[in-house]
This record gives C-alpha cells, sequence and structure tokens, in this order.
C-alpha cells in the first residue's frame, strides 16, 4: 500500500515506519520538524496543500513531551488542535480510504480515574455526545479529534482509532516515566525517586505491542476505538521495584509529591484489542529489553 505516516520521527512513529517497511508498503513520513523523512514540509503545511490520494493514511503526530509538557505547556499541546483538523480535512478532499487517527488514554474522564477502587476503561466509557472532562488540554484536543473523525468518516473514510495506554520501549525519550526509572537504575541511583505517593497505577504496553495491535485493526478493517493495553494495573511504586530488581539494584524509594502526577488510575479494558491481537511482550520482558539495550 501506499501509506502516509505523520509523527515519522516520534517515537510511535519510528516502529510504525520499520514495520510498514517490513510489510512491503511504501511509507512517505511527514512530521510537525523538518526531518530526513519529511515529504513536502511540516505537517501542518502538507494538510492544507497535498492532494494525493494514499491508500493508507496514518496519523500520530502531536505535541506531547509527557506529564510535564501536558501540564506545563497547555497552549503548546492545544496546537493539536489545528493539526487534527487539517488532517481530517485532507482526508476527505484526497478521498483517502483508510485512516488511523492515534487517540490517547488520556480522553478518558479524570471521574473515572481517581483514588479508590480500579475502574477498567472501556471504549464506551466515552461518549461523545455528551463529553466528561479528559486528562487536560492534551485529553480535550484528542476528544476533539476523535469528534472531528465522525465527519471524515461519513465522507465515506474508514477510521481507526487507536486509544494507546502507557506505551513504552528501550527507545523511549527520557521524559516518560518509563525511561527515566531504566535510567535511574542504570545510575544505581539512591534514593530512588518517584513522582508522587507511589500507589498510583498504569497499564504499560510495549511498543511492539502497540504497534502489532495498530497494524491488526488495520488489516482486519476495524474502525472506531480500540483500547491498546494489557489490563494491568501496575503501581509507580511496583514499577520502581521490578526495575531496580531487574537491575540489581536495591534502593530506598523517595517520593515527591511536589511533581506532577496525573490522574490516579489509568487501566484498559482491552477485550476489544484482544478479539484482533493477543500482546506479546510483558511489563517483565519489557523492562529486560530496555536494560540491555
Amino acid at each position: 500500500m501506499r501509506v502516509l505516516l505523520t509523527g515519522a520521527s516520534g517515537f510511535v512513529g519510528r516502529h510504525l515506519h520499520r514495520a510498514l517497511l517490513d510489510r512491503g508498503d511504501e511509507v512517505s513520513g511527514i512530521d510537525l520538524n523538518p526531518t530526513p523523512l519529511v515529504r513536502g514540509g511540516d505537517a501542518l503545511d502538507f494538510f492544507r496543500t497535498d492532494n494525493q490520494r494514499c491508500d493508507l493514511a496514518i496519523h500520530c503526530a502531536a505535541i506531547v513531551g509527557g506529564r510535564a509538557s501536558i501540564d506545563g505547556s497547555p497552549l503548546g499541546v492545544a496546537t493539536n488542535l489545528a493539526l487534527d483538523a487539517w488532517y481530517f480535512r485532507w482526508l476527505v478532499r484526497t478521498g483517502t480510504p483508510r485512516a488511523v487517527f492515534f487517540s490517547s488514554s488520556a480522553a478518558y474522564p479524570v471521574d473515572y480515574q481517581k483514588p479508590g477502587p480500579i475502574r477498567l476503561l472501556r471504549e464506551e466509557d466515552i461518549d461523545l455526545d455528551h463529553p466528561m472532562q479528559p486528562d487536560a488540554s492534551y485529553g480535550w484536543a484528542k476528544l476533539t479529534g476523535e469528534y472531528l473523525a465522525q465527519y471524515a468518516a461519513a465522507e465515506g473514510c474508514r477510521i481507526t482509532i487507536p486509544r494507546p495506554f502507557s506505551g513504552y520501549g528501550a527507545d523511549q525519550a527520557d521524559v516518560y516515566p518509563f525511561p527515566a526509572f531504566i535510567r535511574r537504575a542504570r545510575e544505581r541511583q539512591d534514593p530512588f525517586e518517584i513522582w508522587g505517593d507511589g500507589e498510583s497505577t498504569r497499564d504499560w504496553i510495549h511498543i511492539d505491542d502497540l504497534v502489532g495491535a495498530t497494524l491488526a485493526a488495520v488489516d482486519q478493517d476495524v474502525t472506531g476505538p480500540i483500547n491498546l493495553g494489557w489490563g494491568r494495573a501496575t503501581p509507580f511504586n511496583d514499577l520502581a521495584r521490578l526495575v531496580t530488581k531487574a537491575a540489581g539494584h536495591a534502593p530506598r524509594l523517595k517520593h515527591r509529591n511536589d511533581a506532577p502526577q496525573g490522574v490516579h488510575h489509568r487501566v484498559s479494558d482491552p477485550s476489544r484489542m484482544l478479539d484482533i491481537y493477543q500482546p506479546t511482550v510483558t511489563l517483565e520482558q519489557g523492562i529486560q529489553r530496555a536494560l540491555a539495550a
């Protein structure tokens, strides 16, 4: 297939690019900033001016940089609204028949992610006709993107909407928790710093499975939202213990309650994903891979 991939130099984009080439697809990459992969300038300019039809478009370009960016640069993150709107206009204008819009677990209502019993978040927990408060401006941008996707779908484009939970991998920037923990373990930091009280939970999915599930959804013509996660709630304290144990390190844990923490629980119900794809890389295996990289 002729595939347009946005965010081709980002974490998810790099891995998708490699996987698409391995499948034999012809891939054109664009990004928010000029890179060797860029075709025709940055992504915003491309969507405003390009008229070439592709067989498949995968849109994962976005301004985001971990919790500090989400909380500290809300207007920068909101730039994603313009980018997504032009993406959907481009899909309709070019008649591209198949598309992927990467949403996020940040689109889920924060009221469902508070302390107390863990609620496994289901795709139906987002009601686009009666939206509830998502996570910060980043969540609003993704929620709005999902809303706009309906209009492109009404024009005949079949759109898959992955909602990744906590994606991770060895080559992820360490502004995110998982690679930051790996670095601290390698450096044998003691005390070992954790933002918050360490009891908030996340649902970790390795980048290989995130990519594999996305392409499985494309191949099996799954449209609409689909959670990408294991459904396994892992407190940050447990993640720190798993990482340090695997590194042969036994530090004291130091909690920083003054640092950005995000929601308390964010865990998926992966039932829809499991109908089409079985994840293969456990969190323990992903930790070993990252430490060995």
